[in-house]
């Protein structure tokens, strides 16, 4: 992980956000930012990784995060992150292929919630799922 004043307020912020939430394991799923977190390699994709499901899963709005003083380029990020159920989901790997650090924080993302081992049991859902995640990960990844 890496350690700023800005990953700071996000590690405490995403901590705030999701400390009484479980992921389809059962396990803590705050677990899950900060996984994705601990993959990113500066400090604005780590924040970003950490705040990445903030506004859609808990009471945190855009407004919050700028607020909090979060400079936009992790604004415009999390905001192609947070996906519009309006918007086709390959539509919205397409938008987020656009922008570099919610493109690298997405492949991760993608990547610990294709890790089927994190499951108990095995759905056909959960298959399907993954699969699903193996296109929009091939889709980020084309050149």
């Amino acid at each position: 992980m890496i350690y700023t004043k800005m990953t700071k307020l996000a590690l405490k912020i995403c901590f705030d956000a999701h400390k009484n939430q479980l992921d389809k394991s059962g396990l803590p799923y705050v677990y899950h930012p900060f996984h994705v977190a601990e993959q990113m390699k500066d400090e604005v994709t780590t924040a970003v990784a950490l705040l990445h499901d903030v506004v859609e899963d808990s009471h945190y709005t855009f407004r919050d995060l700028k607020n909090f003083g979060f400079p936009e380029e992790v604004l415009d990020a999390l905001d192609l992150l947070t996906h519009d159920p309006g918007i086709p989901y390959m539509d919205y790997i397409r938008l987020i292929k656009q922008n570099a650090v919610a493109s690298a924080v997405k492949t991760e993302d993608l990547r610990h919630n294709s890790d089927l081992t994190r499951l108990d049991h095995v759905s056909q859902n959960d298959k399907e799922r993954a699969e699903k995640y193996k296109e929009a990960l091939e889709l980020l990844n084309e050149k």
